[in-house]
């Protein structure tokens, strides 16, 4: 199989204690450095004591909930250099130095297209997945699965969930697709708040090292298959089918 994995998004959830989500403003971003003046908003604000989002014209996307902060960037299109939600992240941290950072979640989701003919997004689930195969054989411990393949690794724990989806065209068609989404979670050091912060920012700045296993797993373990896959220039992706 030639084919590799079409990757989206990219995704950092960051969980920390005491966190109080009003903080998350337009201004409290723009003032504190965190993100540059110029950025335009795609919409208005969005603004409770239970959560708070901030969404930019160029696809960034911030959500502060009570104990967590999200960021997510489509990565699609970019090259590595070109990411900018990693340094957002570290700023966020770096301004808000009194929280109590507990961990990291480095996620990404991709998909891989199938033809339409004989169901083979389904069939690659349904008679390729549930058997036997190379994709049981990663990290340092016994895989564990229901769809969701968890995986121990040196400096990480790895879940991965795979689901068939749908992938709308520009001509409107739907094709089918099946979807990997990873998730790295990374637990922070707790000695004190520098080593915190310290810990924080070298597990955000070495999300690469994360992406590269993203695709290594995928690319060798699931995707190294004896059929063929056929992929085209994809736009929006559209759930057809449960989540497991």
């Amino acid at each position: 199989m030639n084919q590799n994995l079409n990757i989206q998004e990219l995704n950092i959830a960051i969980a920390a204690k005491q966190h109080n989500p009003i903080i998350l403003t337009p201004d409290f971003l723009k003032y504190s450095g965190i993100v540059p003046s110029e950025w335009e908003l795609s919409q208005a604000p969005i603004l409770t004591n239970y959560a708070a989002q901030v969404k930019f014209q160029n696809g960034i996307n911030i959500i502060a909930q009570v104990n967590k902060i999200v960021f997510t960037e489509l990565i699609a299109t970019k090259e590595l250099k070109e990411v900018q939600i990693p340094a957002i992240a570290r700023k966020y941290s770096q301004t808000l130095t009194q929280l109590e950072y507990q961990e990291v979640a480095i996620n990404f989701r991709g998909h891989v297209l199938f033809e339409q003919q004989n169901n083979t997004a389904r069939n690659y689930i349904f008679r390729t997945l549930l058997n036997p195969g190379p994709w049981h054989e990663f990290g340092k411990a016994p895989v564990q699965a229901a769809m969701r393949f968890n995986y121990t690794l040196e400096e990480a724990q790895l879940s991965l969930d795979i689901n068939e989806a749908g992938l709308q065209l520009p001509d409107k068609t739907v094709c089918p697709i099946v979807l990997f989404t990873a998730s790295f979670s990374h637990a922070i050091a707790q000695e004190d708040q520098s080593q915190r912060l310290a810990s924080l920012s070298k597990i955000i700045s070495n999300w690469h090292t994360d992406l590269e296993i993203y695709k290594e797993v995928v690319n060798t373990k699931f995707l190294n298959l004896p059929y063929q896959l056929n992929l085209v220039p994809n736009e929006t992706v559209i759930p057809i089918a449960p989540t497991f």
